[in-house]
């Protein structure tokens, strides 16, 4: 995950309910892409890098498009980095927010990818 600490004119005040308002790799953002505004948190606890993207119009009832999710990745994420949506099995399948998408990337390994060629 790249340092956040360039993003800071977009970081929001979460101390009231985090306690803090993050560091380089840990924050809550209000991102704009294409006229469309987006709050993301990204974290790196537990192993994982994790950015979490929800839109910020309620009225508008849909999921950041894939387009909006690779300008977000792009933020948050070095080029030469891999993350992942992960869509798990029903059993484990936690739903907070209707349109919420999220990226995922262990620290410390390598995701297993696809040869190039099937990307």
């Amino acid at each position: 995950m790249k340092n956040l600490n360039y993003l800071n004119k977009y970081r929001q005040d979460v101390r009231h309910i985090y306690g803090t308002n993050g560091d380089e790799y840990n924050g809550a953002f209000k991102i704009y892409v294409n006229g469309r505004s987006f709050f993301v948190i990204a974290s790196n606890g537990g192993g994982w890098e994790h950015v979490s993207v929800t839109p910020c119009n309620q009225k508008r009832k849909t999921c950041p498009t894939w387009e909006e999710m690779c300008v977000i990745k792009d933020m948050f994420f070095e080029e030469d980095e891999w993350a992942v949506e992960y869509h798990p099995s029903k059993s484990d399948y936690v739903n907070n927010h209707n349109y919420c998408l999220r990226l995922w990337r262990p620290i410390g390994q390598d995701l297993v990818t696809p040869p190039k060629i099937y990307v």
